[in-house]
């Protein structure tokens, strides 16, 4: 592995983790504030982060995707991993992690 695509898995890794955590803090802290409590604004600002950090997810994993010749079960696994709750936790530890070396 070149240490082009290392650095590249390196920020792979550093998105999901945002991705993931900002998927909890919608479900754990915004969506209550919102729905119990009444309190709209938290879900905006942690919304918009969230679905930025979404996109970019996407982009990373079919950009690395491409560059490390995953295969299509590895691709829909990190890509389901988005949309479930610490599944971009697990695929850190499952998928991305083996792929660098540093």
């Amino acid at each position: 592995m070149t240490q082009k695509e290392n650095s590249s898995v390196g920020w792979l890794r550093l998105i999901a983790l945002l991705e993931g955590i900002s998927f909890l803090l919608i479900l754990f802290v915004s969506m209550p504030l919102k729905y119990i409590w009444g309190m709209p604004s938290a879900n905006i600002y942690i919304g918009y982060s969230h679905g930025l950090l979404f996109i970019l997810y996407v982009i990373t994993i079919i950009i690395m995707a491409d560059r490390l010749k995953w295969n299509a079960k590895t691709i829909f696994l990190a890509l389901l991993a988005s949309v479930i709750p610490f599944g971009t936790f697990w695929a850190d530890k499952a998928i991305f992690r083996k792929y660098q070396t540093v």
